[in-house]
């Protein structure tokens, strides 16, 4: 089985340029926890996470109205292909202790998102999701 089963296709993405209160809008509009960061050409270069914001920037007193995603952001970005299946998609998660991973069509543009909670949508890949959850959530 592959990415492309249970990832959300389309997802909102936006560019080096965008201010962090305004990437922090995004992920309250639309209910997630991940931004990527994509060039002109529609490539992911990076991601903003909510921890991102709160870690790197409030926790330093850097102001998110003055701060650009590129300031804050994440990269080079973890990627996946479309093509590639969900065994991998979970070592490349544990691998990189992230909890979502940006998909890529085969031109390298973004094209999907898997989330930990994805991997739980299929009955046959609940034990995926709880191997990744086990291992993502240890501390660094």
């Amino acid at each position: 089985m592959d990415v492309r089963t249970v990832m959300t296709e389309r997802p909102v993405a936006t560019t080096r340029n965008t201010l962090l209160k305004d990437i922090a809008r995004m992920m309250l509009d639309h209910d997630v926890g991940e931004i990527p960061i994509v060039d002109d050409d529609a490539r992911p270069v990076g991601v903003v996470t909510d921890r991102d914001i709160v870690v790197r920037l409030v926790a330093n007193g850097q102001d998110p109205t003055q701060v650009r995603a590129e300031d804050c952001m994440t990269s080079p970005a973890v990627t996946l292909n479309v093509d590639s299946d969900l065994r991998e998609c979970a070592e490349v998660m544990v691998r990189e202790r992230i909890r979502r991973v940006p998909v890529v069509d085969n031109d390298g543009r973004l094209c999907g998102i898997v989330a930990l909670a994805d991997l739980e949508r299929r009955n046959d890949t609940r034990s995926l999701k709880a191997e990744v959850s086990r291992q993502v959530s240890q501390p660094h």
